[in-house]
């Protein structure tokens, strides 16, 4: 395999779609999908995919920082691609510690992993963290957001993943860990948990 990628979350909603992706475009690259299968993540959704020779599923929970490094240090991967959040808005009013638990501290575990796994040697590799535009707060009356936008997170879910951003950039500045961050806004479609659908449509 000419290089390794780990994709954080990739039995959810979007990450099944970006493990497919991957997994089908570049069969020279071993795809490793690291998910903890919580009420969001559906194994089902990769069912077409499971038995190829480049996709490697590992059942993990990014919070917990041992197992984190044990998969790092078994597969060191070229890069990794963290989807893995708790994501529902109505979740993180009710349980804003899952949210932090998660989003931080999770977030903070893999950046670990990748510096101690690529020991400051950063040729070739990536750190991309998928992250949301609710951490720049409500929509003005402009009409969008840019690069430029102050943060203003007003949930805890958003908060969580302002921080996970925060750290990332930190990370970038302080130990010149290569990243790519990006804000994507709501998504939905096939392999959605349904009540994000819902979420997503009517709000």
């Amino acid at each position: 395999m000419s290089k390794t990628i780990i994709i954080t979350g990739g039995a959810g909603f979007i990450g099944s779609h970006v493990v497919r992706l991957f997994v089908n475009k570049y069969p020279d690259y071993k795809i490793i999908n690291l998910d903890a299968l919580t009420y969001a993540g559906n194994l089902e959704n990769l069912k077409d995919i499971e038995d190829l020779p480049n996709y490697v599923f590992e059942k993990a929970d990014i919070v917990d920082a041992n197992r984190v490094n044990e998969i790092f240090q078994k597969y060191q991967p070229d890069g990794v691609i963290h989807l893995a959040a708790e994501s529902h808005v109505d979740r993180s009013i009710l349980s804003p510690l899952d949210f932090v638990y998660t989003n931080v501290i999770g977030t903070v575990n893999l950046l670990n992993a990748a510096k101690e796994a690529w020991k400051n040697d950063f040729e070739g590799k990536r750190f991309y963290h998928i992250s949301t535009d609710e951490v720049y707060g409500a929509l003005g009356a402009e009409g969008l957001f840019t690069e430029e936008t102050p943060y203003s997170p007003n949930s805890p879910y958003s908060a969580s993943k302002a921080a996970s951003d925060h750290f990332v950039r930190a990370y970038g500045e302080t130990y010149h860990l290569p990243f790519v961050l990006s804000n994507c806004s709501n998504n939905y479609g096939p392999n959605h948990f349904p009540r994000k659908t819902d979420s997503a449509i009517y709000q």
